[in-house]
């Protein structure tokens, strides 16, 4: 499967949807709970649910996508994403306009986030498994570092055009209302015009488990599976500190509206975004890297990232140590994800997808609030926290056989991957 297919194009704007919706959440979250006048750490705390259930849920889509079909499954994930932030952003314009109690309100709003938590993991386990369907060793980890891009583009996208959507009436829930439309748009195109078929996959053979149960603790994925709950668990910690971290430089600044703090928090994150988009878009494709590259100057630039955040000055210094710890993430996420790939057979590719959108889950499931809450005690305390989790990243991607090696075991054994669910223009065999 090439990037440039159109099929490709397709599953790159699912990817880049979702991504965007969720990081314009992200970034007016903090300012409604300021609205609200809510704990930092109970707006965290909040959306644990949603977490709890992506990480439940995705072993089940990533099965679920190998029996029904990747392109039913991401449909299915699209539905729940439009569904969610339509629902979110209703909740929370009642709350803002005083309809409803901002507690009744924000309940909620927790209620709909925790739909997109039942659903939300479908779309881009199956995506990630669409692509290793059509993609051999020798192209795999482009193709899995081009989709990771989708969601480095949605992070720029999101809040760079979250301010716009701040409209009249609907106020600060009108990113959720823009999003959910462009949802139900890709939803309908990918309805339309993404190859599929109603070939289902063929049982495993001998000795391989199309479930993946217990894939978890298989020596050739293990490693890449704590290096990612590592990296994702302290981006997790960066990314819900984010806007309250800015609307408190700026209060101490003069700037006293949270809601006035929207276009810096949005400013910070568009920061960040931009350096994941230069690495997954410029660096990866002209260096060549491999995982045991990416992963190693991704848990090293997004250790000093953390470092920048607590002693780099005021808002810029907020903005400069965000940025180079998205720069880190944007070399580790497929680092570790074209590696565990490339680690399993064919018929694994579902299974290992699930895996690694439930790190998904788990990174936001404690960290995000574990941060907010040290936060709360003292403002450096999240990024000495995240320091220390990615120094063992570090150690893990120096030292450990299964993550330095130049490729995994079963990238170099000749291991013909199971049918493709989506026969179509792309053609089911991998491309090499």
């Amino acid at each position: 499967m090439s990037p440039r297919s159109p099929a490709f194009m397709m599953l790159f704007a699912v990817s880049l949807t979702a991504a965007a919706g969720n990081m314009a959440l992200q970034s007016v979250l903090p300012a409604i709970g300021r609205e609200f006048q809510l704990a930092d750490t109970l707006v965290a705390g909040a959306f644990a649910l949603s977490a709890l259930l992506w990480t439940v849920t995705s072993p089940f889509w990533a099965r679920l996508s190998d029996r029904l079909g990747r392109k039913r499954v991401i449909l299915i994930g699209l539905t729940g994403f439009v569904l969610s932030m339509s629902g979110f952003g209703v909740a929370a314009s009642l709350g803002l306009n005083g309809v409803l109690g901002a507690g009744v309100a924000f309940t909620l709003m927790a209620v709909a986030r925790a739909f997109y938590g039942l659903f939300g993991s479908a779309a881009p386990i199956a995506s990630q498994a669409y692509v290793a369907d059509r993609t051999g060793p020798k192209t795999r980890t482009e193709a899995m570092s081009m989709l990771a891009s989708a969601q480095g583009l949605g992070t720029v996208v999101g809040p760079a055009l979250a301010p716009f959507f701040v409209l009249p009436i609907v106020g600060l829930a009108g990113p959720m209302y823009a999003y959910a439309v462009l949802g139900l748009v890709v939803l309908l195109v990918v309805w339309r015009k993404l190859p599929s078929g109603d070939v289902t996959r063929k049982a495993a053979e001998a000795g391989q488990s199309p479930s993946g149960k217990g894939l978890w603790k298989d020596p050739r994925v293990r490693d890449f599976l704590l290096y990612g709950l590592l990296v994702t668990g302290a981006q997790a910690i960066n990314i819900a500190v984010l806007g309250f971290h800015i609307i408190d430089e700026l209060a101490a600044e003069g700037q006293t509206s949270a809601a006035a703090a929207q276009p810096y928090i949005g400013v910070a994150m568009l920061a960040g975004a931009a350096a994941t988009l230069m690495v997954q878009w410029g660096l990866i494709p002209a260096l060549h890297l491999k995982p045991r590259e990416l992963m190693r100057w991704g848990a090293v630039l997004a250790l000093v990232g953390n470092a920048l955040s607590v002693w780099g000055p005021g808002y810029y210094g907020v903005v400069v140590g965000y940025a180079v710890v998205s720069m880190g993430v944007g070399f580790a996420r497929p680092g570790f994800t074209a590696g565990s790939s490339l680690a399993v057979t064919g018929r694994e590719q579902g299974a290992i997808a699930g895996l690694i959108m439930s790190l998904a889950g788990l990174s936001f499931l404690a960290p995000p609030v574990i941060g907010v809450a040290l936060y709360e005690l003292a403002e450096p305390a999240p990024f000495i926290a995240n320091i220390v989790l990615l120094a063992l990243a570090v150690a893990l991607a120096f030292l450990r056989p299964t993550l330095s090696a130049d490729e995994p075991a079963a990238a170099t054994a000749p291991s013909a991957p199971g049918p493709a669910s989506q026969p179509g223009p792309e053609g089911s065999r991998p491309t090499r």
